[in-house]
């Protein structure tokens, strides 16, 4: 069942250039197609002119197209009626688009993908699904199509490395990480004849590494490869990947891009500036009789979604077959969670800075890692990247024994101890031991995660109250040693 309908769109012509660091944001593309809905012209984003603030709220939404309300409501159904026959060969053949079915489209969804596309400038076209685990899968699938490799780095989630043993290699596609991740000269040594893409996080979990764009889209272009790039932790208020050269990007939107902890979302958005055309992603410009016209002549997915044939391609194979739908309720919470993105991450980005510069001053902590300690290599990279902050997520290691650890950990009050990151309530984690314990202890050396890790996500608390927090755990964690239960 072709579940979704797309609209056709006039041949769009796409830029063979290897350093987008040159280029300023995209001012001359078609109107873009985040979702499968009807394509609408919102009297709103008719002016270029708005900022961040302003698309966070109303991006993407026009109320007249749903009864003048206010909130995007929440489309709550399974499908939605044809009309006639007439009416449903024009959805099927693309020549009419609206929403079919909600596993590949639904309205309150599309509001949610268009305005993450409004808030990232040269983006063309986005899609919600049900994770960020299944954003990356569906990404990483849709690029190697059953064979190739991906390069990348160790410095990642440890479910994403753990998925690169476990997954990928079982659907033919195998995954390369490079010796020195910090460094893109790793990359350029790395690179093969079978490499599909490079595959980074703008900020690497669990310490704050802040990822060379324009140099690693560089690499990738020189050799006929995208780059796509994780933006979980940066979100678009601090980093748009695309004004550095990525031509796909990620989110887990469950984290920060939402806020509250409430939900479980992803999302994959394209720029359109890539030539999939090219011989080495030949299921872009294959023919296929489900994308035939009205004439039942077979097209490709670039003859027909010139402007957005990565996104459209996962939505109507990998979502439309396997799943992982995004469900309108939940896009109605990301949807309130965006709203305030700006004042909640401004607010988390100064008392991270605040948590540094004390964890910095005890001489019990071995180390903090995060951009503008006296540890931190690329300092001026993060500055490169990230003017506004390097997010709100951190890790340190302190010189205590792994039983003071786990006392520490259990001493916290205000600190929330569970695996999510980019909550309201701050969060604490021993990462080796947690999100990163699928890694054997070689694993994580590679990817410079120690056995003292400990790893923070900044909240909207008081900082002065979570400092307290941190200063009360520490002094019960360096008491005398826990009692056996013998004694």
């Amino acid at each position: 069942m072709h579940a979704c309908a797309l609209p056709v769109q006039k041949k769009l012509r796409i830029f063979k250039v290897t350093d987008w660091t040159t280029r300023g944001p995209v001012t001359n593309r078609l109107p873009t197609t985040a979702g499968c809905g009807k394509e609408r012209g919102s009297r709103l984003m008719s002016n270029p002119s708005y900022r961040f603030d302003t698309l966070k709220v109303r991006g993407g939404y026009d109320p007249s197209e749903h009864n003048q309300s206010v909130a995007v409501p929440i489309y709550q159904t399974a499908a939605f009626n044809l009309g006639s026959p007439e009416r449903a060969l024009r959805l099927f053949s693309n020549e009419e688009f609206g929403p079919i079915y909600t596993r590949v489209g639904n309205p309150t969804v599309e509001a949610a993908e268009k305005r993450l596309v409004e808030l990232h400038p040269g983006a063309t076209g986005a899609v919600g699904l049900s994770s960020g685990m299944a954003a990356i899968s569906f990404t990483l699938f849709n690029v190697t199509d059953g064979s190739g490799r991906i390069l990348t780095t160790p410095q990642l989630y440890g479910g994403t490395i753990d998925s690169f043993k476990k997954i990928y290699p079982r659907f033919g596609v195998e995954v390369d990480l490079v010796e020195d991740p910090e460094e893109p000269a790793s990359f350029e040594k790395a690179v093969t004849p079978e490499t599909k893409a490079i595959y980074v996080e703008s900020i690497s979990n669990p310490k704050a590494v802040v990822a060379d764009l324009s140099e690693l889209a560089r690499i990738a272009h020189a050799h006929g490869i995208p780059l796509i790039v994780d933006n979980t932790f940066a979100t678009p208020y601090l980093l748009n990947p695309f004004a550095f050269g990525a031509d796909i990007v990620v989110y887990s939107a469950t984290k920060l891009l939402n806020g509250h902890g409430n939900l479980i979302a992803g999302f994959v958005l394209e720029n359109a500036r890539f030539w999939w055309d090219s011989k080495q992603f030949p299921q872009f410009h294959e023919q296929l009789y489900t994308l035939r016209d009205g004439n039942g002549k077979e097209r490709s997915f670039l003859d027909t979604f010139p402007s957005l044939p990565f996104t459209a391609r996962i939505r109507l194979v990998y979502l439309n077959y396997i799943g992982a739908a995004l469900g309108p309720f939940d896009a109605y919470l990301f949807l309130i969670g965006l709203e305030t993105l700006s004042e909640r991450v401004a607010k988390q980005v100064a008392t991270t800075q605040k948590l540094v510069q004390y964890l910095e001053s005890r001489e019990d902590v071995a180390w903090v890692s995060y951009p503008g300690t006296s540890g931190y290599r690329h300092t001026e990279r993060a500055k490169k990247y990230l003017p506004q902050g390097a997010g709100t997520v951190f890790s340190f290691g302190w010189k205590g024994s792994e039983a003071q650890t786990e006392r520490f950990l259990t001493a916290v009050k205000l600190f929330s101890y569970h695996v999510n990151v980019g909550d309201a309530r701050s969060l604490i984690v021993n990462s080796p031991k947690t999100t990163h314990g699928e890694l054997t202890p070689a694993q994580q050396l590679h990817a410079q995660i120690t056995p003292d890790t400990i790893r923070i996500s900044v909240g909207l608390e008081d900082a002065d109250d979570l400092i307290a927090d941190l200063k009360q755990a520490f002094h019960t964690a360096s008491l005398q040693p826990l009692q056996t239960a013998a004694s």
